[in-house]
């Protein structure tokens, strides 16, 4: 990827805003915005995680020229063109890459405060930028459907486990669409209809067979709700209802914990909405488990955790 006079050459990403301004602008930029322009298109991966400081030490300008650069191309201040260059890299980094970062960014010492911190952050924008109508308009679609389908692969397959668990205590036709391979998914989605939902999950880098159910459930005319990154996330071209949660884009390691509070905030608010039945669901598998012996003594019964007493005439003795 690289700027030639005025001419960018975003090959896959040609429909990326930041280098569609960075095209339009390029003859008006100065002299010193033309290398960061040139650099930035080059090495977007790099540039995304560099300060205004270091990004100008890097191209030779000031870090107010670098500020500059970002005004022009129309974002509020540097912070406003990192979110965009964010946006360019989220699909891009491999795994690779995001070790590499991941291990720049932290020292050895710091690992554990560093990244429950990081957890930590992500929930709280996560909070900050959620939409309650959207919250409130997915549940509304679960509870209206017949059936729901629930799609989660790789990383965050586990995710989808976890909803689909607890959304089979509280709806009645809940279907976990195994992935194993893109024929399979198909093969139990060919019933979804308009009457049904599919709640697609993923987070970069994006599963194209998670993409591909939802534009098949979008094509049959079901529901689709997603949990996702961002509202430029490539889930959200099938989907009207789409709940963002804040993830780690550069670790080896996909941070979820702030979408897994987001599934358990879609739990809670459906058992709200079904107390009653969600009870007697409860019940009955609580005396199927007692029944069946599911859960081990161990488990349901505190043990002991007294010490003995010692009988007075033997304290103080020891073996003969």
């Amino acid at each position: 990827m690289n700027v030639s006079g005025n001419k960018v050459n975003t090959n896959e990403s040609g429909t990326n805003e930041l280098l569609l301004r960075i095209e339009e602008k390029y003859k008006k930029l100065s002299k010193g915005q033309k290398r960061l322009a040139n650099y930035v298109c080059e090495n977007y991966d790099k540039a995304v995680f560099l300060t205004a400081a270091k990004l100008g030490e890097i191209v030779g300008v000031s870090e107010s020229t670098v500020v500059r650069f970002a005004t022009q191309l129309g974002y509020k201040g540097y912070p406003g063109f990192q979110k965009a260059l964010e946006e360019l890299v989220r699909n891009k980094l491999n795994s690779i890459q995001r070790m590499e970062v991941t291990y720049g960014r932290i020292s050895q010492s710091e690992i554990l405060a560093t990244v429950l911190q990081s957890d930590i952050d992500k929930i709280k924008l996560t909070l900050a930028g959620i939409d309650q109508k959207v919250f409130e308009l997915a549940i509304d679609t679960i509870l209206n459907a017949k059936r729901i389908y629930v799609i989660g692969i790789r990383s965050c397959a586990p995710l989808a486990a976890f909803l689909s668990f607890y959304l089979n205590l509280i709806c009645e036709s809940v279907t976990a669409v195994n992935t194993n391979s893109s024929s399979e998914i198909f093969e139990q989605l060919i019933r979804i209809n308009a009457d049904d939902v599919i709640i697609g999950i993923s987070f970069p880098r994006y599963s194209m067979r998670t993409l591909k159910a939802l534009e098949f459930a979008s094509n049959r005319k079901a529901k689709v709700i997603t949990l996702t990154d961002s509202v430029h996330s490539p889930m959200t071209l099938y989907s009207s209802c789409n709940l963002i949660a804040r993830s780690d884009m550069a670790s080896i390691v996909d941070s979820l914990v702030a979408p897994l509070s987001v599934v358990n905030a879609l739990v809670v608010a459906l058992c709200m909405k079904k107390q009653k039945e969600v009870v007697t669901t409860l019940e009955t598998l609580e005396e199927i488990w007692d029944e069946y012996q599911v859960y081990s003594g161990d488990e349901l019964n505190h043990v002991n955790d007294k010490l003995p007493v010692v009988p007075e005439n033997l304290e103080g003795k020891t073996d003969e």
